[in-house]
């Protein structure tokens, strides 16, 4: 083929253009504009002809333009503490759909449970331009995103309050649900009750033990150190937190469990024993109906939190909230067998 017929060798990121298309259509750039930009002023035949050469040339609008112009990308970010937290799926979804609602597409990542990564993903979000952020935040000091946030980026956290700033956050009632769960096997004559919880810095932790802690003192009843274990959720620790409570001269009659990946590993614990352990889990947990006896509950309406999160920052995006607020959402108490066991002594 002689050099002048050669094709020009297709490279990544090569791009069809604006300009391109205007020159297989051949008419001017405004013209295409028009046509892509879904404004009037363009003749049903012209329109055919610009359509036709975007279909050929598998042109896509570049919205860079369209960001500088309206200072809106029609984008928001969600920083999750781990996208493999099987709790995060339906709050996920919840945001996507609201987003979608209002023709946003949300992105998302996972911090984590690393404050820096924390801070460095939602930094990175607001460099992209993302017109807001919903964060479950891993760290407790926030004012990083004070500029981001007087610059217009619309803020609200959820499941955890932001620290150090006065911001939107949706949460779950971690206190009253802890305090129902723990009065729940106090009704059922438990007094050795034990708690193995997530890492005390956490504000769902802290709140879940508080909860515990007040129910036994309403309930009459010291608690003694070795019922309580707070630390990261790995099934090592856990089970040797619950192995040592279950053990002695003395054990615990009932544990709560204090999230669902702590509960997980203490189902385990309980299966391979033969005295019967009554037990209330904070957050509900797929199969939890299936099980032997069934598995009581708190349980949270992720997806409503989510739901929840994102109305509010489309509302402060169209300028209707504009007071920060604290919202608590009800948990709810599911009985299924396992929080209704008595004392095996």
């Amino acid at each position: 083929m002689p050099e002048t017929q050669r094709r020009p060798e297709s490279r990544y990121g090569n791009r069809p253009t604006m300009k391109d298309v205007a020159a297989r259509a051949g008419v001017g750039l405004k013209t295409v504009s028009r046509v892509v930009n879904g404004e009037p002023g363009v003749t049903p035949e012209t329109e055919r002809r610009v359509q036709e050469a975007i279909d050929a040339l598998g042109f896509r609008r570049n919205d860079s333009a369209r960001v500088l112009r309206k200072g809106r990308t029609a984008s928001i970010g969600l920083v999750l503490e781990d996208l493999a937290d099987p709790f995060y799926g339906p709050l996920s979804r919840a945001v996507e759909e609201v987003a979608r609602a209002h023709g946003a597409l949300l992105i998302n990542g996972s911090s984590a449970e690393d404050p820096d990564r924390e801070q460095e993903l939602a930094l990175a979000l607001c460099a992209r331009r993302v017109d807001g952020l919903v964060v479950i935040p891993a760290g407790d000091d926030h004012r990083y995103l004070e500029p981001e946030i007087k610059a217009g980026v619309a803020t609200v956290f959820v499941d955890r309050p932001a620290g150090h700033i006065d911001a939107d956050c949706v949460l779950s009632d971690n206190f009253g649900g802890a305090h129902e769960g723990v009065s729940h096997l106090v009704a059922h004559e438990h007094r050795r009750i034990g708690f193995i919880g997530d890492m005390p810095r956490i504000h769902t932790a802290a709140e879940r033990l508080r909860g515990y802690r007040t129910a036994m003192e309403d309930a009459g009843i010291a608690v003694e150190d070795a019922w309580m274990s707070l630390g990261a959720t790995d099934p090592l620790r856990v089970r040797r937190a619950a192995e040592e409570m279950l053990s002695g001269p003395a054990p615990v009659t009932a544990i709560f469990s204090g999230n669902n990946r702590v509960t997980v590993t203490v189902i385990r614990v309980l299966a391979e024993r033969t005295r019967r352990v009554a037990l209330v889990a904070f957050d509900d947990l797929e199969l939890a109906d299936l099980l032997q006896p069934g598995v009581t509950v708190i349980a949270q309406d992720a997806a409503l939190l989510g739901r929840t999160a994102a109305e509010r920052l489309f509302g402060q995006l169209d300028g209707t909230l504009i007071t920060p607020e604290r919202i608590e959402l009800p948990t709810r108490l599911v009985r299924r067998g396992s929080g209704e066991l008595p004392p095996a002594d």
